[in-house]
């Protein structure tokens, strides 16, 4: 979401965009970085928080006997994760409202310390948050969390969803064209009255969550609503238009376009389509709405999403704030780790995965890190600056594609990228994209997620000391952890959770069978019950 002005980036079917002029300071950020790079090619590096190879926006870099990069805050990254979220998450819970007391976090896409910024909310960043603090809930325990996510959702559903009577009803506004009105009712760009249907879609599949998570039926009724709609609106699109447009008029159905030095850009396609196949089958599990419109429009997406990006590689565009056409390294490995979770999506899945993870590192890896002996991710072609969120992305989906596949060759690789991407949080919980803002969708929903679901499929990362539920194929409602049990309880009575167990050993489970990896502290429950327990031997000089 940081953009570069008056360079141009070509797409995979030879089509030349020139990229939008910033509203923001960061062009001037990009220019130096580019400059950085041209007198020292290590990395970039700027004065006031500089990135190299010698220190990382507010830290120090360390590194280890062979000279990778170790985590800031400790040479262990299990440490070192479970830091930095609770860092970040505080950060969260207590940051200042807006004169017109809503929280920044509702009303701006950037943090500043002395003032607001003028730009207003990022364009996914309500279902980043949503995303990520299911995780942080299940991992923590934390009422605060829950009480958050619902403060999100409702603030959205009570400010930003288009009426009923709109050619493209029922589906959220992504920005607030009058920053602190505290009414979204536009996009970025295109201005009032302009929705993504995409973010629709992913805001959806939240809602979905959300209703399994507290058994609020406002979520399942907006969700459902959500998919009605776009269900209604699909199509099977082709090279150049998606199944719905990126950006669309919510009252007039005219999709936007944008001109600009004598070329027209139509915003009528993008890739980011996963998080809406995860709205259809939630809905086709809970079995509500209308199912069989779901599973049509999903088998629409489906085919298109093989037959185009999966095959092409155009994976553009995502972030509310850019004009044109821009590969992106979301939706790329957004839609890996969907392949990964579902290997019935095709019998190839395996090497569709791997070959969009080596697309985003051909294409969006930043090789001015390599004497740290690692690679991170630049953001999307419109922007090649390396970022917290999509680096740590990367690296998480690398250890989803190294458990579901057996194949760990990337295991090292993407461990260092996600001690690189802790760079980015300070002391207090600030967490600033490199070289630019403290975003609040970078630092925050789209970068816990990341930490939490690398310790799913590693648990080595998750600490030694603590006791944490770091999956379930189900939804945690509640979780409770103590010295002497887990209790928790989740909306599926069948499920598979899998913790890591530093404190205590378990000794036996209500509500289920147990699997106990002693070696590598994991326990992986096979729960036959909505309400699990389990019992613990307490350790001597560990904590919870």
């Amino acid at each position: 979401m940081k953009k570069l002005q008056g360079l141009s980036s070509t797409d995979k079917a030879g089509m030349n965009y020139i990229l939008r002029s910033s509203v923001s300071g960061r062009v001037i950020a990009a220019m130096l970085y580019i400059a950085s790079i041209s007198v020292n090619c290590s990395a970039q590096n700027r004065s006031d928080f500089p990135v190299n190879e010698h220190h990382i926006v507010y830290h120090d870099v360390r590194v280890d006997a062979e000279g990778g990069i170790l985590p800031w805050y400790s040479d262990e990254p299990s440490q070192s994760y479970d830091h930095d979220i609770r860092l970040v998450w505080d950060f969260w819970l207590h940051m200042r409202k807006c004169p017109d007391g809503v929280p920044v976090y509702l009303q701006h896409q950037v943090w500043r310390a002395d003032k607001d910024d003028p730009r207003g909310l990022g364009g996914d960043q309500i279902n980043m948050v949503l995303d990520s603090w299911n995780l942080l809930y299940d991992y923590l325990g934390d009422q605060a969390v829950l009480d958050n996510m619902a403060l999100v959702a409702n603030y959205w559903l009570d400010h930003g969803m288009s009426n009923a009577g709109t050619l493209w009803p029922n589906l959220p506004f992504p920005y607030n064209t009058v920053v602190e009105s505290g009414e979204y009712d536009g996009d970025m760009r295109a201005g009032k009255d302009f929705l993504q249907p995409d973010k629709a879609g992913s805001f959806g599949a939240e809602l979905v969550m959300l209703y399994r998570k507290t058994g609020n039926p406002r979520y399942l009724n907006a969700a459902i609503k959500i998919a009605d709609t776009l269900a209604a609106k699909v199509t099977p699109g082709d090279a150049t238009n998606s199944p719905w447009p990126f950006r669309v008029n919510a009252f007039t159905g005219k999709v936007a376009e944008h001109e600009q030095n004598g070329k027209v850009y139509v915003a009528s396609y993008t890739s980011n389509w996963s998080p809406t196949l995860r709205l259809f089958s939630g809905l086709e599990a809970l079995r509500r709405g209308h199912i069989a419109e779901y599973h049509r429009a999903a088998r629409v997406v489906t085919a298109w999403l093989k037959k185009y990006p999966v095959a092409t590689n155009q994976w553009g565009p995502f972030f509310e704030d850019i004009n044109e056409y821009s590969d992106t390294e979301i939706n790329a490995d957004t839609m890996a780790a969907y392949v990964l979770e579902h290997p019935e999506w095709d019998p190839n899945w395996k090497a569709q995965a791997e070959g969009i993870l080596q697309w985003s590192e051909n294409r969006l890896g930043n090789h001015h890190f390599e004497k740290l002996k690692v690679v991170p991710q630049n953001e999307q072609t419109a922007y090649m600056v390396p970022g917290n969120s999509h680096t740590s992305r990367h690296g998480s989906v690398e250890l989803l594609y190294c458990e579901k596949t057996g194949d760990n060759a990337r295991r090292l690789q993407a461990i260092r990228r996600l001690n690189w991407a802790t760079y980015s949080v300070d002391m207090d919980g600030k967490n600033r994209y490199p070289n630019d803002d403290v975003w609040l969708t970078d630092g925050y929903g789209d970068y816990v997620r990341h930490y939490l679901r690398a310790m799913a499929s590693m648990p080595e990362l998750a600490p030694n000391d603590q006791n944490h539920l770091l999956r379930t194929s189900s939804v945690i409602q509640s979780i409770q952890y103590g010295p002497a049990q887990i209790t928790y309880r989740k909306f599926d009575v069948r499920s598979v959770e899998r913790l890591k167990i530093g404190s205590g050993t378990p000794r036996a489970v209500r509500g289920g069978t147990m699997y106990w990896d002693a070696a590598n502290r994991v326990l992986t429950i096979n729960a036959i019950s909505n309400d699990v327990r389990v019992l613990l031997r307490p350790h001597q000089n560990t904590v919870n």
